[in-house]
């Protein structure tokens, strides 16, 4: 080999091997920075996670409520049906008995005045 050639392979060698550590260095780095924001997503996961189990239990207590006051409402409802019905009968029943006082009152009215002059 003549000098020249060492000179030449005692240059090119160094330079890729300057070359690579600094590539993978390089590569080290974009690595750790992958990883960091693979973190950042993992923790963002988790928090959602977290929230979306959260929101599933207010809605899960808000239809458990909405259910309990329908319910109630149904009780409510059919006690205000049950007093309408007994409304329902005492009118019927005042009716009956006002119908029969107007009778009786159209029976003495006949007997006890007498008929119009013309009648």
């Amino acid at each position: 080999m003549s000098s020249d050639t060492k000179w030449i392979i005692g240059t090119i060698v160094p330079a890729i091997l300057v070359v690579a550590g600094l590539l993978s260095a390089q590569i080290a780095g974009v690595n750790a920075r992958i990883d960091d924001v693979n973190a950042r997503i993992g923790d963002v996961n988790t928090r959602i996670d977290t929230l979306r189990t959260d929101l599933n239990a207010r809605i899960d207590d808000v239809n458990v409520r909405i259910n309990d006051l329908r319910a109630e409402l149904k009780g409510e409802i059919a006690v205000l049906r049950d007093d309408l019905r007994g409304m329902d009968a005492r009118l019927r029943a005042v009716e009956v008995a006002f119908g029969q006082v107007d009778q009786r009152l159209a029976t003495l009215e006949r007997a006890i005045l007498p008929a119009a002059a013309g009648e």
